[in-house]
């Protein structure tokens, strides 16, 4: 787990009588994520998780956990901020922000098959639809400006042939990212594990805190190049279909994004990519104890650069 802020039951119950949710009866400490604290805990009025927020700010939050609000609201299978007596959605712990959120039902399809595929695919198109009347907006934090940021920081720790290939690809992507597409809020980070399957069903849409206001495209081939492309880099072509015709039943693509596709998929790659250069290479003190693999999306950039899958819709 990343930076662990340690919540005893004698430092958390005072706490959790702000939000009115009765008495506590258990918390357990989970060890999944790589940015945040995250506990779950049960009192004898229901079942949350608590979240102790270890980057973003106070001035931050109300975007993310507005959102999350307004999609459930919207009766998507996403947590529900529980509100303070004074409205608000977090409180500070322990010197940190921290919100307590509905618990959600199900475990994350670590190896989908066509039936999970197709149900994240109409989930992904109902999200977009639903944000789109999300009154606040913020820029996606890790889109191209980041991108353009971070590649000098992270060249100096990679070969040379890697080195060419990333400066290459940035280059690319800045003079595509101009065209006009459609867009609105994403979730920005739908991986396998931030999805909740209740049988076939989605049962829950977890992990906002990279959200933004990006082309919805993107947010589609961030999730097609987890969920269609395995470990190995190999793509998976009935999966992907699965996925893009349930997405297309609930929001079908318009002329522009299909001939975006290619493009955008390289741009999902290279995120990623670059991200997790940047977790392994320059982490903060004390952070991303078991950064993830930069490797697997340097494969699924080149997969996409080389060519050898047609991948229009």
């Amino acid at each position: 787990m990343a930076v662990f802020t340690s919540v005893s039951p004698d430092e958390l119950q005072p706490w959790l009588h702000q939000f009115q949710v009765g008495t506590l009866q258990s918390l357990e400490g989970i060890s999944a994520g790589i940015e945040n604290t995250n506990y779950f805990v049960d009192t004898d009025c229901g079942r949350y998780v608590l979240t102790v927020f270890e980057k973003l700010t106070p001035d931050e939050l109300p975007f993310y956990l507005g959102l999350m609000d307004h999609l459930a609201q919207a009766e998507l299978p996403c947590p529900s901020p529980a509100r303070a007596a004074d409205g608000a959605l977090f409180c500070m712990l322990k010197g940190k922000p921290a919100s307590l959120v509905s618990r959600l039902s199900g475990r994350s399809a670590l190896t989908p098959d066509a039936t999970h595929c197709a149900a994240m695919g109409a989930m992904t198109a109902r999200l977009h639809l639903a944000a789109a009347s999300y009154p606040a907006s913020q820029a996606n934090p890790r889109g191209p400006r980041w991108w353009a940021r971070t590649v000098p920081q992270v060249l100096p720790f990679m070969p040379a042939d890697e080195q060419a290939m990333l400066q290459d690809e940035l280059a690319s992507q800045l003079a595509h990212r101009l065209d006009p597409l459609p867009r609105g809020v994403i979730h920005a980070d739908l991986f396998r594990d931030n999805v909740l399957f209740d049988g076939g069903q989605v049962g829950g849409v977890i992990d906002f805190y990279f959200a933004g206001a990006d082309v919805w495209l993107f947010d589609l081939a961030v999730v097609i190049n987890d969920w269609g492309i395995n470990p190995q880099a190999e793509h998976q072509p009935l999966l992907c279909q699965a996925l893009l015709d349930a997405y297309q039943a609930v929001r079908p693509l318009t002329a522009a994004e299909r001939a975006a596709w290619p493009v955008m998929l390289r741009a999902a790659a290279l995120r990623f990519w670059l991200s997790r250069l940047f977790d392994l290479h320059l982490p903060r003190p004390g952070e991303l104890i078991h950064p993830h693999d930069p490797g697997r999306f340097r494969d699924v950039l080149r997969l996409h650069r080389d060519g050898a899958v047609a991948w229009s819709l």
